[in-house]
């Protein structure tokens, strides 16, 4: 893998823009890979907030506590409404976020009437389009949200109580026509084990990763046994042979069909074809997250930020670094 290390003056969040680093709380600072910086935003925000995301078209961002219940909205880098949550679990779990584009329409997708009601609201207009009578939602945390790159399914890597990790997929279009269907996944697969992580590989494929708790029925062998790798066809809802990994792993993001980026405790790619690690970064902290629940110490748990385009990595270190990295 490739690094490039980026000093800053006062670094808050990170996220990708056009292929290089923004930190929209700091005005919007730019950091290119070519080392220029600039400034594309007028306000520094001094709430203390600690991660963002941007839309497909960068002309809205959203900024937010991971751990907490406030963020705002933002269109060139300015406000245009504040976005809450409710306080249930609120210091738990990561605050569920991303940003869709049906038409010529942007919407953020989070749960802004209860913690397990998943809505889609128009970012110009705030109206919360999901929000309609009927609406029954199942007992879940929604967490970690990701869109497929064909943007048509949104999903969510959750939990539900007492803890248990789970993945589940939505269609876009259809929620947006029927609110109802954001109630209860379409797609929810029983592995028979947790799903703590999971990734677009394509329009069709997600790689998921089982973390080491037991399985759900002990007489049932699961269809993905504990810490391992598959992948999951969804369209056709089959997962390849399980791989077990060679080492720890744990927050993962699918380079292609073939590698994978994992971030817990340092940077590594795995194959994950053999679950050989093929390299890695021992001297970056990236830190310990296997799961959407990270309630403690969030130090431990750095902003992470994947380029989908460039296959990239950005890692907040701390307030005056960054550091890059390109799979070689």
């Amino acid at each position: 893998m490739i690094q490039q290390t980026f000093k800053t003056n006062c670094l808050k969040t990170i996220d990708w823009l056009n292929g290089n680093i923004v930190d929209w709380v700091s005005a919007g600072q730019i950091y290119s890979p070519d080392g220029q910086q600039k400034q594309i935003a007028k306000y520094h925000y001094a709430f203390g907030f600690d991660a963002s995301i941007t839309s497909q078209n960068g002309q809205y961002a959203f900024i937010y506590r991971r751990l907490g219940t406030k963020g705002i909205l933002l269109k060139g880098g300015e406000i245009l409404r504040e976005i809450n949550r409710t306080y249930y679990c609120a210091d738990t779990y990561e605050f569920p976020a991303a940003f869709i584009t049906v038409g010529n329409e942007t919407y953020l997708v989070h749960c802004p009437i209860d913690y397990c009601q998943l809505d889609f609201e128009n970012v110009e207009t705030g109206e919360i389009v999901s929000n309609v009578q009927g609406r029954e939602p199942s007992d879940m945390f929604h967490s970690r949200l990701a869109i497929s790159p064909d943007n048509k399914y949104l999903m969510v890597c959750g939990w539900a109580w007492h803890p248990v990790n789970t993945v589940e997929l939505f269609d876009i279009v259809a929620c947006l026509e029927n609110p109802l269907l954001l109630d209860n996944s379409f797609l929810y697969p029983n592995f028979g084990t947790e799903i703590n992580s999971a990734s677009f590989i394509d329009n069709e494929r997600v790689l998921i990763a089982s973390t080491d708790e037991e399985p759900f029925d002990d007489e049932v062998p699961p269809l993905l046994p504990q810490k391992h790798l598959a992948i999951w066809n969804f369209i056709k809802n089959e997962i390849t042979s399980p791989v077990k990994v060679n080492g720890e792993f744990g927050n993962l993001f699918a380079i292609n069909d073939r590698q994978a980026w994992d971030m817990f405790k340092f940077p590594k790619i795995i194959n994950i074809e053999t679950g050989e690690i093929e390299s890695k970064l021992e001297a970056i902290n990236s830190g310990l997250q296997t799961s959407s629940i990270i309630y403690g110490d969030i130090e431990k748990f750095p902003q992470i930020c994947f380029n989908r385009q460039t296959s990239q990595i950005a890692i907040r270190v701390n307030d005056t670094t960054i550091e890059v990295l390109t799979p070689s």
